[in-house]
């Protein structure tokens, strides 16, 4: 066999059912096999219009299936193109094998046609990358690619395959998933029975105790786990923007996410609790504001498969390091005849207060539709759908007010890429063709990656794809405004902005414009409700801005854009109660004596 039949096999040994790619002159070998595996009825090959859109159509193909994504590039600037793609994937921990068509062997350093140092330049954002110098490695480099993007904390890998390699013949002997090890590969470690025992310890002694949860808890299924350990221990539970899903929103103990463009009561939670419990979550700066007024009264523990994490930002009082699930598992092992006994009731009531005096607000139905109010309709009239986004505003109130389950909120958060979301969700709705997939979006973002409405049409993908359209680059503006003086540099939309409707119909895509609110709802039932893919383009304010937000160099519990409650005000001091002096609430230990406050 040759090294292109050779790599057919070997994904197909590997459970791949789609792959996501563009071809070109140096992967045109593995191409060729393509076609005879698409004939045996092996997988399905979705053509893209753009390298990028199959990174993150592979990407989110990955979060939604929890399995390995897969998409091909050819070399030059076909791999350059899948850079962005691949540095998102690795920024948030998704598991993808990335395979890249490059010049044949004599000819490499030679400078060639349509070469480039793909190995090199990702580098950086990779878990592990391989350049297959002969077509015998090619099932041993598969099986061990699967192995590491999946295992441990997910990640994108690459294969480098160059033209000859797909070309040449040679005895192919098959290997089967999971039979090669990497040397020095390692399986993430059992939770340290002693570690769980001191973060009981913790959790039975907190009074105002917070979970913290992360999108490591998505990726390990640990969803049942984390609702089970906040029910027993009555514990409020905040998530990430990577962890939407892994607590229902709906739940009374939730308190949505939190951070820069958080819930008010996420945020004065975290600012006020006594402990800390960290679970697949990595103390993004958008999550934590000043560092240093980041759960600053607060006991730590951090639950993560990565042990690179702990200590990183915050030096945690108990490291756990292990899976998510196992992890929490093993608290519930260890705690099964336990209960909160009351300790957190006066907390979760001080939370409510929180939350009926700050909630998230939908401006009052007067003038042009607002934002949120779109939103709200998608939540009422899909509330069971696959939701990605792109990035920006939008991103923000899909995330303030969407209610999603596991693996159903798909969203760029690490790297936060613009133009992600349609081929997002053209990545789910590939991977689940009988299920609800919507995309929301800007009028800024979705220019990013327009040409993937012709992939959509080609494979009647019934993606709805609703932009939230400001005529700006929506939270560029705000800033401008915020803290640039009202500079509005470069970020306006308007000039130049395609009738997005009559572009979708000439892709062969539905085409709804909506600028009523009288007809909002009617017209978005009506384009859910159509059988192939939509784009609906929702006129909205133009100046309206995501609120509650922490300005830079703040602490979480500083937002602005909240109603005034003095009464309700945090505590700004903290008293030592050693030597009686009074400090900043931000700090841990008394400046005066030095004694832990």
């Amino acid at each position: 066999m040759n090294g292109g039949y050779a790599l057919m096999d070997a994904l197909h040994r590997h459970g791949v059912k789609h792959i996501f790619g563009y071809p070109g002159g140096a992967i045109l070998p593995i191409y060729d096999e393509l076609h005879k595996a698409e004939s045996r009825g092996w997988l399905k090959h979705i053509l893209v219009r753009h390298e990028q859109g199959g990174t993150h159509a592979a990407d989110a193909y990955a979060r939604a299936t929890g399995q390995v994504g897969v998409c091909f590039g050819t070399s030059g600037p076909g791999a350059t193109n899948l850079v962005t793609g691949i540095a998102t994937a690795q920024m948030d921990s998704v598991p993808m094998v990335v395979i890249t068509g490059q010049v044949p062997r004599a000819a490499i350093g030679t400078d060639a046609f349509q070469e480039t140092d793909i190995f090199g330049i990702t580098l950086p954002i990779v878990k592990h990358s391989w350049v297959v110098r002969d077509p015998r490695d090619i099932g041993r480099i598969v099986a061990e690619a699967f192995l590491i993007a999946a295992s441990g904390r997910p990640g994108p890998v690459l294969i480098d395959v160059p033209k000859d390699v797909g070309l040449e013949e040679f005895d192919y002997t098959p290997v089967a998933p999971g039979t090669a090890i990497p040397a020095g590969f390692k399986l993430p470690v059992s939770p340290d029975p002693a570690a769980v025992a001191a973060a009981l310890a913790l959790i039975r002694q907190a009074r105002r105790p917070l979970l913290y949860v992360g999108g490591g808890a998505i990726s390990s299924g640990a969803h049942a786990a984390v609702k089970q350990l906040a029910e027993r221990f009555r514990l409020p539970v905040t998530t990430t923007l990577m962890g939407k899903g892994a607590f229902d929103e709906k739940h009374p103990q939730s308190v949505g996410m939190l951070g820069m463009h958080g819930t008010a009561y996420a945020n004065f939670a975290v600012t006020e609790c006594d402990l800390l419990i960290a679970a697949g979550a990595r103390f993004d700066d958008r999550v934590t504001g000043r560092l240093d007024g980041f759960a600053p009264r607060a006991q730590v523990i951090h639950i993560d498969i990565d042990a690179a994490e702990m200590g990183k930002t915050r030096l945690p009082d108990v490291a756990l390091v292990a899976d998510v699930q196992a992890a929490l598992e093993a608290l519930l092992a260890a705690s099964a005849q336990d209960n909160s006994e009351g300790r957190t009731e006066a907390w979760l009531q001080r939370i409510d207060t929180w939350k009926q005096h700050y909630p998230l607000v939908v401006p009052a139905p007067e003038g042009e539709i607002a934002p949120q109010e779109v939103v709200v309709a998608l939540r009422e009239l899909a509330p069971d759908a696959f939701y990605t986004t792109d990035v920006g505003q939008h991103q923000m109130w899909a995330a303030q007010f969407l209610h999603n389950g596991p693996r159903r909120w798909i969203s760029s958060a690490g790297l936060g890429t613009m133009g992600f979301g349609m081929p997002a969700a053209m990545g789910v709705q590939t991977a689940f063709p009988g299920e609800q997939v919507i995309c929301v979006a800007g009028d800024a973002s979705i220019l990013m990656n327009i040409q993937e409405l012709g992939t959509l049409s080609q494979y009647n993908l019934p993606v709805k794809v609703v932009v939230l359209n400001n005529g700006w680059q929506g939270m560029v503006r705000q800033w401008q405004e915020s803290f640039y003086g009202e500079r509005y540099s470069a970020s306006e939309m308007t000039g130049g902005m395609p009738d997005f409707a009559a572009l979708a119909e000439a892709f062969g895509v539905r085409g709804v414009c909506i600028e009523e609110r009288s007809t909002l709802r009617q017209q978005l039932q009506e384009a859910l409700d159509h059988p192939g893919p939509a784009f609906i383009d929702v006129k909205v304010r133009r100046n309206e801005n995501c609120y509650p937000m922490v300005p830079p160099g703040a602490s979480n519990a500083q937002m602005v854009g909240l109603p005034s409650h003095p009464e309700l005000a945090i505590d700004t001091s903290r008293h030592c109660h050693a030597c009686g002096s009074t400090t900043e609430s931000a700090h841990l230990f008394c400046p005066s004596c030095g004694a832990k406050l």
